[in-house]
């Protein structure tokens, strides 16, 4: 199979990988991802996870949680051998750049908005927003494994005390529980595998207990909007007849699971399998998932589906569910692959120009439109490559790079070189923005994301050219004085600026430029999987994890 641009088919690198994706989220996406001690929590549903944890008469038991235990059962070190440092001269520079921008966009943080959500660099000033329900720091939560990977320790250690010392998590205010549970949850869950502090172990815990009363609905599919502080939930106003989103219910599994991991409590998995048993036995149109779901009926609401925003995560979140559970997780496997059977069938679209698209679907009718936040999805298909059936495997990795190909062309066909949020393929339009609100870009990462897991299982060199084209793009077009910011047109190069350094390009965009220029034994995917926002979460190695905990117990007896 060939692309449109007559690229050759992409070989599989290797067929014995468990890896995983990510990509961002931000109020566009919305509207539109040391002490090693023993300690059990509770299963009560009412008794509090954290007070539990930090008791110190609390008994211990076979399903206890050990730091220690976790590290002996990775495969290989987090940071490879040399904190993945490539041997080419040529890529460790290009590396180096990479980490220094990550360096000048967190001093500009430091200096102008700490504690804040995000930094306004034209004005110099802090942004808070009301996505995070007066949760504060969200880029502080988002860089803290970004700046821990790149060996920035003194701007990691300020960001521990800042957690240490300013993370109030008894807040009052109005939260996404999607953005809450991807960005803070996820970022300090990474952050305590990566580093074993107890610190964000006890704080990941803490906040996963209050999104729990989101779940209190008739069918157990959660509401969008909660209070943080009184347990309220409610539907976004947007969302047709109350509904819940797709890709934020369904984009709760690997955060869940790992909370369970941590604390002993099953609440948390008990309700992101309530989900999915819901999915499971509702009628699918064609094979598709919807964007919206009723809370109240658990029926449809209205049959639009997309590979972008409003159902993106989803559908990651199932392949990377399997790979992260060990490829133990087969009713994940098969909701998986039964979904990407119905978007080849439905969705995937070839352009005239022979360029391979992800299109939206409207109750039968295509919309030849892609949004940038779908180019995540090459980067899906490619890790999901391997498990498919043996005669599949190779299509899904052509698939893969077709669509990654793709992105790129939305990139290369602007003034700028970056990417618009959305592209169409009518009306003679190929791989371009044919409305004015569809030409600015926000720092997204979801193209250079597929391009860092299509390097990792093909070495292809183009992958890594490609990446350094957006390097040096955002350094043209996106770098001001005092930070980075989204552009309102890529059609331009005489920019105008939005004025926001979103944490998501702390998090996302800038990792994952790290990790395409690093060797792969940089957080290698055999042990980890990524959250929707480029947090790393570890493989659960269970029979390990049993084996660990047997033999210690037949030590103690």
């Amino acid at each position: 199979m060939t692309s449109g641009k007559g690229e050759t088919s992409t070989k599989l690198k290797s067929l014995s990988r468990k890896p995983s994706v990510s990509h961002e989220a931000n109020e566009e996406r919305m509207a539109g991802g040391k002490a090693q001690e023993d300690f059990t929590l509770p299963r009560s549903k009412t008794e509090s996870a954290l007070e539990k944890a930090t008791s110190s008469d609390h008994g211990a038991n076979s399903d206890t949680f050990t730091y220690k235990k976790f590290k002996w059962c990775l495969l290989k070190p987090p940071l490879g051998r040399d904190d993945g440092k490539p041997s080419d001269p040529k890529t460790n520079e290009r590396r180096e750049k990479v980490k220094e921008m990550m360096k000048f966009a967190w001093d500009n943080y430091k200096r102008y908005a700490w504690g804040k959500n995000e930094l306004r660099p034209l004005t110099k000033n802090g942004h808070i927003g009301n996505m995070f329900g007066g949760l504060r720091g969200a880029s502080i939560i988002d860089s803290l494994d970004t700046l821990f990977i790149m060996g920035l320790m003194e701007e990691y250690n300020d960001a521990k005390e800042w957690v240490k010392t300013s993370l109030d998590l008894n807040s009052n205010g109005e939260a996404s529980l999607f953005e809450v549970n991807i960005r803070y949850v996820g970022g300090l869950l990474s952050a305590y595998y990566l580093t074993g502090e107890e610190l964000f172990r006890n704080k990941a815990v803490e906040l996963g207990e209050k999104l729990l009363p989101a779940f209190n609905t008739p069918t157990g599919i959660p509401r969008g909007v909660i209070n943080l502080g009184s347990g309220t939930s409610w539907s976004w106003g947007w969302a047709s007849a109350g509904s819940s989103i797709l890709a934020e219910f369904g984009t709760l599994h690997l955060e869940f699971v790992h909370l369970t991991e941590l604390s002993s409590n099953p609440i948390y998995t008990e309700k992101v399998m309530n989900i999915r048993k819901l999915l499971n036995k509702i009628e699918k149109p064609h094979g598709l998932y919807p964007n919206f779901l009723s809370p109240v009926s658990g029926n449809w609401v209205q049959h639009h589906v997309s590979i972008g925003g409003l159902g993106d995560s989803f559908y990651e979140y199932l392949i990377k569910s399997y790979l992260m559970s060990d490829k133990t997780d087969d009713d994940a496997k098969k909701m998986y692959y039964s979904a990407l059977e119905a978007i080849e069938a439905n969705l995937v679209q070839k352009s005239p120009a022979g360029l391979t698209y992800m299109a939206e679907w409207r109750g039968g009718i295509l919309d030849h439109k892609m949004g940038h936040l779908a180019c995540f999805s090459g980067g899906m298909i490619g890790i999901g490559a391997d498990d498919g059936a043996p005669d599949k495997r190779q299509h899904y990795l052509d698939l893969a790079a077709e669509i990654t190909h793709t992105c790129h062309e939305s990139y290369v066909r602007s003034a700028t070189k970056l990417g618009p949020e959305a592209f169409r393929f009518d009306s003679g339009a190929e791989a371009t923005a044919t409305r004015l609100s569809d030409r600015y870009y926000i720092l997204r990462p979801e193209v250079i994301e597929s391009y860092m897991y299509m390097w990792r299982l093909t070495h292809d060199p183009k992958y890594r050219e490609w990446g350094w084209e957006a390097v040096e793009a955002l350094e043209e077009h996106c770098r001001v004085e005092s930070g980075f910011s989204g552009i309102r047109d890529v059609y331009t190069t005489t920019v105008g600026h939005d004025n926001m350094q979103q944490s998501f390009f702390l998090s996302e965009t800038l990792k994952y430029l790290y990790l395409l220029f690093s060797d792969d034994d940089l957080l290698p995917l055999e042990d980890w999987v990524f959250n929707t926002e480029a947090h790393p979460l570890p493989i659960i190695h269970r029979s390990c994890l049993q084996e660990e905990a047997t033999q210690d117990k037949t030590v103690s007896e």
